[in-house]
């Protein structure tokens, strides 16, 4: 149990890929201009962290230290490509928008270096564990970040979540600021860093 809660306050917090270890910082500053395109992509990186942690747990003891990296890399290959078919197939135009960072994932360094650091060396339920902390972790940084571009760049909250939900998502899409003529810095790449910023601010304020 000690070391499941470890795991969780790691994942989420004091070992947050995106605002500690700052890993995977590309598809996070590039995607994150609403909150749809966010959510798209963190469930995608969250479900290749869970397969490719568990898979190479699994393994772990077949895999030849020698060539572990490249193994490590076609197992998180295999997987985003699973997910690369399937929102070509569900959920085409969010697949449109996220483009390349969807094939990106795999060089994604969090997922790898999870491969590497822990799954290679614990059981598959703890990698699993730690694989979705880890991705949920990020997600909400995704998500954060996201809902504060979209609301300051548009003035919206959840636009285009049809793209994700489909009939679903028309009733989520929220005016919070109405004749709002938009802030484009907030939406551009440079808006990215800022809020990327602020937020590992606010981290570090509140740990100290």
């Amino acid at each position: 149990m000690n070391d499941a809660i470890k795991i969780i306050k790691n994942g989420l917090w004091n070992n947050n890929q995106a605002l500690v270890a700052l890993l995977g910082l590309c598809p996070l500053l590039a995607v994150t201009n609403n909150i749809t395109n966010a959510i798209g992509l963190g469930l995608a990186t969250t479900f290749v962290l869970v397969a490719s942690n568990t898979t190479v747990s699994i393994f772990r003891h077949h895999i030849r230290k020698e060539v572990r990296i490249p193994i490590f890399v076609l197992l998180i290959a295999s997987f985003v490509t699973i997910v690369e078919l399937a929102m070509q197939s569900f959920f085409y135009d969010l697949y449109l928008i996220l483009g390349i960072f969807v094939p990106l994932i795999v060089t994604n360094c969090a997922i790898l270096g999870r491969a590497e650091a822990f799954a290679s060396k614990n059981t598959w339920g703890k990698s699993a564990l730690d694989g979705l902390m880890m991705g949920l972790g990020f997600s909400i940084v995704l998500i954060i970040l996201g809902a504060m571009r979209e609301l300051i760049g548009s003035g919206t909250l959840f636009d285009q979540s049809a793209l994700l939900l489909g009939d679903l998502g028309n009733t989520l899409s929220i005016t919070v600021f109405e004749d709002y003529q938009g802030t484009l810095l907030a939406i551009l790449p440079p808006g990215a860093f800022i809020g990327l910023g602020l937020i590992v601010a606010l981290k570090n304020w509140i740990d100290a």
